[in-house]
């Protein structure tokens, strides 16, 4: 892959992606972080990511300190946004499932990726 200063990255064989000026590029990702921004939105989408269906009354469960309302609220949100599919099923007691969207699934390798570049920065300061 060739860099200049002029441009982020190439694009891949094939794909056709847009030219980033490294202006445009920080503007892209601030906008795609901003997605994520929210004390529980991470910790969601984590419980999310083994692909698995997840009720609501699972996710409260495994999610220590969330309320219901902020739950509601942030799977809200990243539904909105299109990271997560809810599922309402018309039964009593009522039943509402939710997983995530291929686009949703597509961000784990990019926060394992942040994960590993942390980590490579714990490992050269300690």
């Amino acid at each position: 892959m060739t860099r200049t200063h002029l441009e982020v990255s190439a694009p891949e064989k094939g794909k056709q992606r847009p030219h980033y000026t490294p202006l445009s590029a920080a503007i892209d990702v601030e906008a795609a972080l901003g997605l994520l921004e929210g004390r529980w939105k991470l910790v969601i989408l984590f419980q999310l990511f083994d692909g698995k269906v997840q009720r609501f009354s699972d996710l409260e469960k495994r999610i220590d300190g969330i309320s219901q309302k902020m739950l509601a609220q942030q799977l809200r949100q990243l539904e909105a946004d299109g990271l997560v599919e809810r599922t309402a099923y018309d039964e009593l007691p009522p039943r509402v499932d939710y997983r995530l969207t291929p686009w949703g699934q597509a961000l784990c390798p990019a926060l394992d990726a942040i994960l590993v570049w942390a980590e490579a920065r714990e490992a050269s300061a300690g």
